[in-house]
């Protein structure tokens, strides 16, 4: 897992030059919070945190935050777009086709292969998302 350098959300606004705002600290330490989480819980979360703030607030931080690397979107098949503070590095998901869990799981130790496509169409491939589905532990001793 990426260890962050900096200890306070607002130290690691600043580190990415964005101007540090109560609303990008409560959906920064909502994410931390709730890995792979929708808009409306991040959105539930910091409303629970700071009072009022809107849902199009919500997306404005989310926007600056994924493209300052400090949050990454992920978008499963069928799903709303999930968000996680683990960004920077080539980790993918496991998700449950039953209850809709979502896990990390780190890429192949040593050289990933993931990041090798058969043909790269002379592209630079610098990131890969994988996706595996399934059923969790628990959805499978529910069948």
């Amino acid at each position: 897992m990426v260890k962050h350098v900096t200890t306070t959300p607002a130290e690691r606004l600043r580190e990415r030059g964005l101007q540090v705002t109560a609303q990008r600290i409560a959906v920064l330490n909502a994410v931390a919070q709730e890995p792979h989480s929708t808009v409306d819980a991040i959105a539930a979360s910091a409303r629970a945190h700071i009072g009022a703030i809107s849902r199009q607030t919500v997306y404005d931080a989310l926007s600056a935050l994924v493209d300052k690397g400090l949050v990454r979107r992920i978008e499963p098949a069928g799903s709303s777009a999930l968000y996680e503070d683990r960004a920077g590095d080539n980790h993918h998901h496991l998700i449950c086709r039953s209850c809709a869990l979502v896990v990390d799981v780190d890429c192949a130790v040593g050289e990933a292969p993931c990041l090798v496509p058969v043909d790269d169409g002379d592209f630079v491939v610098d990131e890969a998302e994988v996706v595996y589905w399934g059923l969790c532990p628990r959805c499978q001793s529910k069948g």
